[in-house]
């Protein structure tokens, strides 16, 4: 055997371990651990469904209050808007009526049946009319004026109610969405700290979900805002035709009583 053939057989016999040395040394480097605990970590749905089912209980429960918080902000602008729409269309027909060169004895007995506020402002006028007898002063005028007072603002809470919420959810979502985020983010850095390595793809899941949470606070707050205003223009459109429909009233009190016509409108009832 010369000594070419035995070197050559040396290679041969020692390559097969030396490869499976190395492969062993390289699979104790840090990267190679960290990439086989990313492969571990890195969930395989990174969908919003994905992050939020392999998100942490906190995160979760931020995200459905969020999720409900918008719920409510699309029910209380359906509901409010029709409220608002045939409660608007009400007090137009009864503002024509009033228009008109009418007695109040007559809008009184057409509006007797309505429940829409401005036949509320109709019937207490009546009602006080009624109970003054047939003494018309100066006192009569501001007997029913603060009637109508009172009756316009109990019509205006009832009608604004429920719109108060919309001014809280667009207040705190964004910050109920912060603290989700700032609690995902926690997590990762405790990941971070027992997996012992700083790889992206370990990070980055963690990460993706606490930021939706942001994401899922504005979009809870953004239109709970543009539909608070929207609807704060639009009560504060019925308010008008609200102290429309007093001003109407205290002009047909002042001209009946001007011309002593009460007592007819009295037998009319």
């Amino acid at each position: 055997m010369t000594m070419q053939q035995t070197v050559n057989d040396a290679k041969l016999h020692w390559a097969p371990k030396a490869g499976a040395l190395l492969a062993s040394w390289l699979a104790l480097l840090p990267g190679a651990s960290a990439a086989a605990t990313a492969d571990v970590l890195l969930p395989r749905d990174l969908s919003p469904w994905g992050m939020f089912v392999n998100a942490d209980i906190v995160v979760k429960a931020v995200m459905v209050g969020l999720a409900f918080a918008s719920l409510v902000t699309w029910t209380v602008w359906l509901s409010k808007t029709i409220e608002l729409r045939r409660a608007t269309a009400s007090a137009k027909r009864r503002l024509g009526l009033l228009a008109s060169d009418t007695r109040l004895a007559d809008v009184a007995h057409d509006s007797r049946q309505g429940s829409d506020a401005v036949a509320q402002i109709i019937q207490s006028a009546a009602r006080e009319a009624s109970l003054s007898g047939s003494i018309f002063d100066d006192g009569f005028k501001e007997r029913i004026a603060l009637r109508l007072e009172r009756v316009e603002a109990a019509m205006s809470r009832r009608i604004a109610r429920g719109t108060g919420v919309l001014a809280t959810i667009g207040a705190t979502a964004p910050f109920v969405g912060l603290f989700g985020t700032v609690w995902g983010i926690m997590n990762s850095f405790i990941g971070i700290s027992e997996a012992h390595t700083t790889n992206l793809a370990v990070v980055a899941p963690g990460i993706a979900e606490a930021l939706l949470t942001t994401a899922l606070g504005l979009i809870a707050a953004i239109p709970a805002v543009v539909i608070y205003n929207h609807l704060a223009r639009s009560i504060a459109a019925y308010r008008a035709l609200l102290g429309d429909a007093s001003v109407q009233v205290m002009l047909l009190v002042s001209r009946e009583s001007g011309r002593g016509e009460f007592r007819i409108a009295r037998a009319a009832e």
